[in-house]
């Protein structure tokens, strides 16, 4: 619950919220203190977690940073940051490790944790009497706000289809006051168990486009911020593509739709599309895209916690 309170997406929100990031920040130094780790372990959340890394090195305290920070896509400033206050850094996508090796930092490829959870998982699949389109439009309130409406747009199109969306429950009266009376359901906490079913989904950019590649469903991308954090956004942003699988194969396998192109119109054409040809196309590249993920049977959380014990019983990290 912390995380998604916490987790402030946009330039605006961040500054809105400057003093809750302080309070935190100051909380996260002094428990780190009171509690005299042999390490700090350093997982995402590259905003907060930077600053805490820079910190903690000058503390003493080994530092490791699982799930690197993207800076090959923007704020390559960070690079700096990383290699003089990170001892070893953990990445999970195979093109991050010449990129970060490139600027002198210890860096391990220990493949993505999706694989080990997914693979881990016991189906529950949901009931359902048509073919299921699920809608998975992120788990932040401002993106529910924002991408939710327009997602729903396409339910009228496809009434052979039943739409479920893909809810956290922490923000189940948006979900509510967003759908209103539309005969659309609503499942909280149950995502994998969802695309376990699902024919095609509609998907936020982020994790979830990974998370439903990798249970071999069509997808379609769908992206939309307030207006001054995406024209900021589209002058520190310096990639081809949003959506991981598109990134780690290099090429448009998925259709992405940003701010004004998500909309009614381009959703509807790209589902009749998906939906028209099962998808094919799509579910023959995730195929070459599990491999890509996967460098060792090990599992990567595993992989990582195997290394850090290995360096701090055999090495003095730098």
């Amino acid at each position: 619950r912390w995380v998604l309170e916490t987790a402030f997406m946009g330039f605006n929100k961040v500054l809105l919220n400057i003093r809750t990031i302080l309070k935190n920040l100051r909380f996260c130094k002094q428990d780190i203190l009171d509690f005299k780790p042999d390490a700090v372990v350093l997982v995402d959340y590259p905003g907060f977690n930077l600053r805490i890394a820079k910190w903690a090195k000058k503390q003493g305290f080994p530092v490791f940073y699982y799930i690197a920070p993207q800076a090959w896509a923007w704020h390559k400033s960070r690079v700096k940051t990383i290699r003089k206050s990170v001892d070893k850094l953990f990445v999970l996508l195979d093109f991050e490790k010449p990129f970060f090796e490139r600027y002198g930092i210890a860096t391990e490829y220990v493949g993505h944790p999706l694989l080990d959870a997914i693979r881990n998982y016991a189906p529950k699949p949901l009931p359902h009497e048509k073919p299921v389109i699920a809608l998975l439009p992120g788990s932040r309130k401002h993106e529910l706000l924002d991408i939710l409406p327009i997602q729903l747009q396409a339910v009228k199109h496809f009434p052979d289809y039943e739409f479920i969306i893909a809810g956290n429950e922490h923000y189940k009266a948006v979900y509510e006051e967003i759908v209103k009376d539309q005969p659309i359901r609503i499942v909280y906490d149950q995502t994998y168990d969802l695309l376990s079913i699902a024919a095609a989904a509609l998907v936020k950019s982020g994790t979830g486009t990974l998370e439903t590649a990798l249970f071999n469903v069509p997808q379609i991308v769908c992206y939309k911020i307030g207006i001054t954090s995406y024209w900021i956004g589209r002058l520190m942003v310096k990639i081809k593509y949003i959506s991981l699988p598109n990134l780690i194969l290099n090429q448009p396998v998925i259709p992405e739709l940003i701010q004004h192109q998500f909309n009614e119109k381009t959703i509807v054409t790209h589902l009749q599309t998906i939906l028209q040809s099962h998808g094919e196309t799509q579910k023959q590249q995730y195929a070459l895209l599990r491999t890509r993920l996967t460098p060792n049977t090990m599992g990567a959380s595993a992989s990582v916690a195997d290394s850090i014990i290995t360096t701090l019983t055999t090495t003095k990290p730098v």
